[in-house]
């Protein structure tokens, strides 16, 4: 695909290096000619220095011939307006990354009205993604997929555990519960186990569940932690704004540590039901008198990544359950988690890595059923998302008489509302969304994942 990618920060250089490594014919635009070179020298791209509202910047970057154009500039505004010009140029999908919380409200006018096909927001993203961690506090991590309405849960298997040493066919009926483990990380291999898989101490394993089950399966596995009902967050900027209006409407007692004096008045106007303290989070004493220690959670929203680390590990060290460590630059992340911080986001990565989901769907979409592909565990697990259409064959079958190809597995199925996850008895329908996850590239229909 032809990609024009307008604005060339730290998010516009991921997806630029990511895409190109996929094959996509990509031309970068900013208007800091050294960045452009840079791009250039060290990667199969093309580079124009220019101006995204100058339309004959845009023509120069071959706008009219662009799949899709992204706009990662610093401007809301810019942004916005790049989009409605590439789309008068002929550029087929255009998508924006846009972060005031004013234009956030808009966002679903912006995409019918203004024909924008994506618009990202990378601090209400990460928010999400913070949000999702404290509702699954037993998760190392925690990915979606199927516009939301599915999660994985990622565990490890401990020495000695409930899991340690048994079959994967025997787990259901072990612990009485409904769930798939639908991946299996052990060391750098990836697998889709069968029934014969047998787990063992060190292997980390991606489970899908109804959230009642997923709890009852931390507690069956000596692996459960309380619910998360209290935290601490340092930081009140645009990322703390959505996660605490979040986290207040999920019931939680919530308390912002925040430097400035502006901000705090303006966070106390927005929640009054939440705690807002004017002082300096990252001093070891004002942790200590806010009650850090006793907090279920905290959460470190600095705008220095070696601050939040560092304060990570001080709450690691008091006991802390859970803790969540904002990062934006990519040569901390392994050094995070070499030093055990599991729960980490980061809004640079969020944003490149929902705008490489949306290239992807759109490249597998042609010539097949696919409606969404998501790249998982560190890329090396898709779950891609089929319609189910009237003519295929294994409509009305029990998935039981059906042989899966080695490599595949159906993790659920979405009929309507409601979400499936899938045993021997059930059948797919037609219109149904199905979720098949696989080490497999090339699938592009549902059909490839049965034998014939």
């Amino acid at each position: 695909m032809n990609i024009l990618i307008v604005g060339c920060g730290k998010a516009g250089t991921i997806l630029a290096e990511t895409l190109c490594k996929e094959g996509h014919d990509i031309t970068v635009m900013d208007t800091n000619a050294d960045v452009v070179r840079s791009l250039v020298d060290n990667n199969d791209v093309q580079g124009v220095v220019g101006n995204a509202l100058i339309i004959r910047d845009l023509q120069e970057a071959g706008v009219d011939q662009a799949n899709i154009l992204i706009a990662m500039t610093d401007s809301d505004e810019t942004n916005i307006l790049c989009c409605l010009m590439a789309r008068k140029n002929k550029a087929k999908h255009s998508i924006a990354r846009v972060r005031n919380p004013q234009y956030s409200e808009q966002m679903v006018f912006m995409r019918e009205e203004l024909g924008i096909s994506m618009m990202i927001n990378p601090e209400f993203q990460t928010a999400n993604d913070i949000a999702r961690m404290l509702r699954y506090p037993n998760a190392i991590h925690v990915e979606t997929f199927a516009k939301g309405r599915m999660d994985l849960a990622e565990m490890k298997v401990t020495a000695g555990g409930v899991l340690d040493g048994l079959a994967l066919s025997s787990l259901s009926t072990r612990l009485k519960l409904h769930l798939l483990v639908c991946a299996v990380k052990r060391g750098q291999d990836i697998t889709i186990p069968d029934g014969s898989f047998v787990l063992q101490d060190g292997d980390n394993i991606y489970i899908t569940a109804a959230h009642g089950d997923l709890s009852r399966f931390y507690k069956a596995v000596g692996d459960h932690k309380a619910r998360v009902r209290s935290c601490i967050i340092v930081g009140g900027g645009k990322i703390g704004y959505y996660l605490v209006r979040q986290l207040l409407e999920l019931g939680f007692q919530v308390k912002i540590i925040e430097q400035d004096l502006a901000r705090c008045e303006q966070l106390s106007e927005w929640f009054p039901k939440a705690t807002v303290i004017h002082d300096d989070g990252t001093d070891q004493n004002v942790l200590e008198e806010e009650g850090l220690a006793k907090a279920d959670a905290c959460i470190m929203l600095t705008g220095i990544d070696e601050e939040n680390i560092i304060l990570s590990l001080y709450a690691k060290t008091i006991g802390v359950e859970k803790i969540v460590t904002k990062i934006n630059r990519t040569s901390l992340l392994s050094i995070s988690d070499s030093v055990g911080l599991e729960n980490i986001v980061s809004p640079k990565k969020t944003t490149a890595e929902l705008i490489l989901q949306y290239v992807r769907a759109k490249q597998n979409s042609v010539n097949s059923n696919i409606i969404t592909l998501y790249r998982l565990v560190e890329d090396k697990l898709e779950a891609i998302e089929f319609i189910v259409r009237g003519d295929a064959k294994f409509v009305g079958k029990p998935l039981k008489e059906l042989h899966v190809n080695s490599g595949f597995l159906i993790a659920g199925i979405i009929r309507g509302n409601k979400r499936i996850i899938p045993s021997g008895e059930d059948v797919l329908k037609v219109n149904d969304s199905v979720v098949v996850v696989t080490t497999n590239r090339k699938i592009t229909s549902l059909d490839e994942m049965f034998a014939q």
